[in-house]
């Protein structure tokens, strides 16, 4: 789709330049420069809330996440299972309203309802009467088409109650019924978890919902880095013939976000887990050319917080290429965030980049509305 546009631009200004003398209008539109929204918003932002911009927060409880988002303006707030355990459709959505008002910028109001194992609101019979399906009883039942049906109602439900970014699909391609990603994917080869990925984040965009690909570069079959640091030791090859290729169809698609692990990968940095690896962020970025939200996991998990000294994980995300910090511990890592930049270990620059990405992400979105044309 993104190559679509870019075509798309091309023929405009070869029109544009063609006809620049047909008429006054065409000598017009020739000198005319598109308002660039995303800069316009950025240039009104302090340094903080440009940092702050960045920061995926961990929801608290009803009162806190308010003084909370008053004091960080996060760029977005994320929810779990026990935050919707206590309410209904409505009281959520009151609840989520008033933190949209909260907030100077509109928030990023994520959730991760993956469907099987990873069902954060569909578990309550409040919301739905039956979980959401996994991937693979939904392919098993009925194919791409009940993927594509599932995930029409899963936005549905989503957006009643105010989220707007759904923290899927699992990219990953896993075989193995043993292994820890195993049960989150669809359970089959490169080439069928690439048409998933496709299937799911085109109904995804379909329906104006933000969409966030993970685990990249792709988890394998490998433990769990909530519980301990993984070190994954395959060649590039098989990443290049078989995890890569979901991923780079779901970029193909028009995800909003790529998730990157915490898997230490070997062969493209053996020193740093990717999440933390500025080689890595470069694959992303300039070998695959994904030029949205690059985004970490949890930097509370123990993959990280046993590799770094929990202060400075934030400061070497940043570093790293990311984008959106997803933080559980924000009231640590804002402010050390925003003293590297004043002490020049982080340029505001490099912040920029990354705070206007996600203020791009959310005017594509709808969560910010763009101002009118003068």
């Amino acid at each position: 789709m993104k190559k679509a546009v870019v075509l798309t631009a091309m023929i405009l200004s070869l029109i544009f330049s063609g006809c620049s003398n047909a008429s006054g209008a065409a000598a017009e539109s020739e000198n005319f420069v598109p308002v660039d929204q995303a800069q316009v918003i950025l240039g009104k932002m302090s340094l903080e809330e440009k940092i702050g911009q960045m920061f995926l927060i961990r929801y608290s409880d009803d009162q806190t996440v308010l003084s909370d988002i008053a004091q960080y303006n996060p760029g977005g707030i994320l929810l779990f299972a026990k935050d919707f355990e206590n309410h209904t459709k409505e009281s959520i959505k009151a609840q989520l309203d008033t933190c949209q008002q909260a907030s100077g910028t509109p928030l990023i109001i994520g959730v991760d309802e993956e469907g099987g194992v990873v069902t954060r609101i569909s578990r309550f019979t409040n919301f739905r009467s039956e979980r959401f399906k996994s991937p693979q009883d939904l392919y098993a039942e009925g194919g791409f088409e009940r993927i594509a049906s599932d995930t029409d109602e899963k936005c549905a439900l989503l957006k009643s109650i105010g989220i707007n970014v759904n923290l899927a699909p699992v990219a990953d391609v896993s075989e193995d019924p043993s292994s820890f990603i195993y049960d989150r994917t669809i359970g089959q080869n490169a080439e069928i978890t690439s048409e998933y990925v496709r299937t799911v984040v085109g109904r995804m965009k379909a329906n104006g919902m933000g969409s966030a690909l993970k685990h990249f570069p792709g988890y394998g079959d490998n433990g769990d880095t909530h519980t301990d640091i993984i070190t994954d030791t395959r060649p590039l090859g098989a990443f290049v013939s078989g995890d890569l290729l979901p991923f780079q169809a779901g970029i193909d698609e028009g995800t909003d976000i790529v998730l990157v692990s915490h898997n230490i990968v070997s062969c493209m940095d053996p020193d740093y887990p990717a999440s933390l690896s500025p080689t890595v962020h470069a694959l992303l970025r300039n070998t695959i050319g994904f030029d949205g939200v690059i985004m970490t996991d949890d930097l509370v998990m123990s993959a990280i917080t046993e590799y770094t000294d929990g202060k400075s994980a934030a400061v070497q995300a940043v570093i790293a290429g990311n984008d959106l910090l997803c933080c559980s511990d924000y009231a640590v890592q804002v402010p050390a965030v925003i003293e590297a930049v004043k002490s020049g270990v982080i340029s505001e620059e490099r912040i920029n980049e990354s705070a206007k990405r996600i203020i791009q992400m959310k005017l594509d979105l709808g969560i910010i509305q763009p101002a009118p044309a003068q």
